[in-house]
């Protein structure tokens, strides 16, 4: 019954992350999260608290991209407050107090435009419209390596220009000093550039192997000579290479791709992926499922703003 229980629950809050995207019923949708969060967080198993977690993540994604109302940042607060007194996770508490800040500057901002006369300079600084809101949040600075990078490209610029002039210039002795600073400032700025530009690699992380729960949850099947007869006459399990025989026990993924248990376990011990078509499985490393739910969000973010750029809802004034 407990399982069944948690099933319907990761249904509705299934349901309810897809009625984010929808503006009339954001608020609604956020208030039933709020609502099945108090209820139901405190007795939910390890798996379903961080579907609690990533529901309410991607809350903060939607208000940060999409919405600017007053009412729809309350919203956010209030259950990015209530989710953060709950969460014993010290990373997920981390982040939702900056998003608990994040939803209250945004408010003291909006407050603070109503209260300001709007002029010429400020409307044509404001940027696009979105589903009918003017988008306020102010354009990210620009990383220091790349600020630097630029600095490097004025200094090279510059050195190749008293290069080009050293044999007009009667004072050679005073371009040569010139050019060996600029050319020192270049090798400082190079070795500030290099660990800056790692530090920000953005590459994927390391895969992990597959969550231990799932891996014991997987199901075990045993093959019929009906089963068998369906596959073809050499019907192999895809990591030792041996046959197929009727009464092998097989381990079933959920992409319905079967093995021997024996196989499959120290694949997935290494792995979190189907050997045969590559489907990913949950694992117990946080930061990599944070990676995949971020890349995941950025992808939606992208798709969503080609459909509104094809539909015509973001407008320049």
């Amino acid at each position: 019954m407990a399982s069944s229980s948690e099933e319907n629950l990761k249904q509705q809050l299934q349901e309810l992350q897809k009625q984010l995207g929808k503006k009339q019923m954001f608020e609604e949708a956020v208030l039933s999260i709020k609502s099945l969060l108090v209820d139901h967080y405190s007795s939910s198993s390890p798996s379903l608290r961080k579907l609690f977690y990533s529901v309410v993540c991607r809350v903060a994604t939607i208000l940060r991209t999409r919405y600017t109302a007053p009412g729809f940042w309350l919203s956010g607060l209030r259950l990015f407050e209530q989710a953060e007194s709950m969460v014993t996770d010290s990373s997920e508490k981390e982040n939702l107090k900056s998003c608990i800040a994040g939803a209250r500057q945004q408010l003291n901002h909006v407050e603070n435009l109503s209260e300001a006369s709007e002029t010429t300079e400020n409307r044509a600084n404001r940027g696009y419209l979105f589903e009918g809101h003017l988008t306020v949040d102010p354009e990210p600075p620009r990383p220091q390596w790349l600020v630097q990078s630029n600095n490097l490209l004025t200094a090279a610029a510059t050195l190749s220009n008293l290069e080009s002039a050293n044999g007009l210039t009667e004072n050679n002795n005073i371009t040569s000093e010139n050019a060996a600073s600029i050319l020192l400032q270049l090798m400082d700025d190079l070795q500030d550039i290099v660990p800056e530009i790692l530090d920000n690699d953005t590459r994927a992380p390391r895969v992990p192997p597959a969550s231990k729960e799932v891996v014991a949850n997987l199901p075990v099947i045993t093959l019929t000579e009906d089963a068998l007869s369906k596959l073809s006459g050499d019907a192999e399990c895809a990591i030792c290479k041996e046959n197929f025989v009727v009464d092998d026990k097989m381990q079933e993924l959920p992409c319905k791709h079967t093995f021997h248990p024996p196989c499959l376990k120290p694949w997935l011990d290494k792995h979190n992926s189907c050997p045969i078509c590559r489907h990913e499985l949950l694992t117990d490393d946080r930061a990599y499922e944070s990676w995949k739910q971020r890349e995941k969000e950025a992808e939606e973010e992208r798709k969503g703003a080609a459909n509104a750029v094809r539909g015509g809802e973001y407008m320049y004034v």
